[in-house]
């Protein structure tokens, strides 16, 4: 905040729709500046200037890399209305008046403008600063920030497109080959907004001696350049994890969903500063590197997505999960457990079997295998065993 002079009271940028959370390319910016003195005060000029600009700055050892780009550029002398004026264009502001410079501007048309931003290496900024210029004296100043926000519509034809991949692993154990773990999914498209859930498809397989773990997470990566260098900084927004895999075994989703989390929409027109989204599909597995799918993914500014888009693919996986469930063949009566007499408590703690080093999560258990749990009563088995949106398969 810039300290005033005595004899200045109030000298504030005002915009003239207070309540706009934020801007685009093509609006005007208006807005007025409020000046009152506590002394006779002349003015030579009322300079009003819109600014907007990105900027990179980070040490690459000792080397100080520093980018800027400008995307805005408004400069106008304004005057006081009805108020009269010296032959010079000064004027001579009173104690116990409050005088407004009105100003106005257009912002620059969709495609020569960018989001507003604040990173961990630069930003994107947009600002009004207000000169008053006094005679012999040092010129004052203030400046109000305010935000742009270009629309970005994930309706295209591109970002509605479906996307997938696969990826797979040979695992070794002290250099002896020891199976491989494989992965294929597939999202329905790659344009999305915030609060919207992605629909995952996705088969897991696991033929080596370790117990892995299928997860998904939303990545961002902000790309910052500089003096012709490059930094990157990557970091996880939001994660699901499926069932762990035995050795011998698959994992299947069928509709798993990630909701995008509010985040700020993909910044794709910056020539320095670059945001951009990834959903990544992969395995833990412990002792190794993970294996891991990356599929690309574009956030569009809130209230241009379809959500009908996202309601229709929960719904059709909703629809396959109850026709998978229609087609099982379940008894009509299940037995009763009733005479099951012996006792299941654990009469040894939990052992843990392998800790899971990503994130937060909690360790994988298993019971002693000392423990034989005793034998269920005659119930008919189906072939498949469905679970909320997984199946868990042998591997063929």
């Amino acid at each position: 905040m810039v300290a005033m002079p005595k004899r200045v009271k109030t000298f504030e940028v005002i915009f003239s729709d207070a309540s706009k959370a934020f801007y685009c390319s093509g609006d005007k910016v208006a807005g007025r500046i409020v000046v009152e003195v506590a002394e006779v005060t002349r003015v030579s000029a009322m300079r009003v200037l819109g600014v907007g600009c990105a900027k990179v700055e980070y040490a690459k050892g000792k080397q100080k890399c520093r980018e800027e780009n400008e995307y805005l550029r408004y400069e106008e002398v304004v005057q006081l209305v009805d108020q009269p004026a010296d032959h010079d264009g000064s004027v001579v502001l009173r104690p116990g008046n409050k005088y407004e410079y009105m100003f106005g501007f257009e912002l620059p048309q969709q495609g020569q403008i960018v989001s507003s931003y604040k990173g961990k290496f630069g930003y994107v900024q947009y600002f009004v600063k207000a000169l008053m210029e006094r005679p012999a004296q040092p010129a004052l100043e203030c400046k109000k920030h305010f935000e742009v926000e270009e629309p970005l519509d994930v309706n295209t034809p591109d970002l509605l497109s479906p996307t997938g991949g696969m990826k797979e692993k040979k695992v070794t154990c002290m250099f002896i080959p020891d199976g491989q773990v494989s992965l294929n999914a597939k999202i329905d498209r790659k344009g999305f907004c915030e609060g919207e859930d992605i629909c995952i498809c996705a088969k897991f397989e696991n033929t080596c001696s370790r117990i892995v773990v299928p997860k998904a997470a939303i990545i961002s990566k902000h790309t910052y350049q500089a003096n012709g260098r490059t930094k990157v900084f990557r970091q996880k927004l939001s994660s699901v994890r499926g069932n762990h895999i035995i050795s011998g075994m698959c994992d299947a989703w069928q509709g798993k969903t990630i909701r995008v989390p509010k985040i700020k929409p993909s910044m794709l027109g910056c020539n320095i500063i670059r945001v951009e989204y990834a959903l990544m599909i992969y395995m833990h597995i412990p002792g190794s590197e993970k294996l891991i799918l990356e599929l690309p993914l574009v956030i569009g500014t809130a209230g241009l997505g379809s959500r009908t888009n996202s309601v229709s693919s929960t719904d059709g996986s909703v629809s396959n999960a109850s026709a998978s469930w229609v087609s099982l063949r379940m008894p009509s009566a299940p037995p009763s457990y009733c005479d099951v007499t012996r006792d299941c408590r654990l009469d040894q703690p939990l052992t843990p079997l392998l800790n899971d080093y990503d994130g937060d999560d909690s360790p994988i258990f298993m019971h002693p295998s000392a423990f034989q749990f005793p034998p269920l009563p005659a119930y008919s088995e189906v072939d498949e065993e469905f679970n909320g949106n997984t199946r868990m398969l042998q591997v063929c």
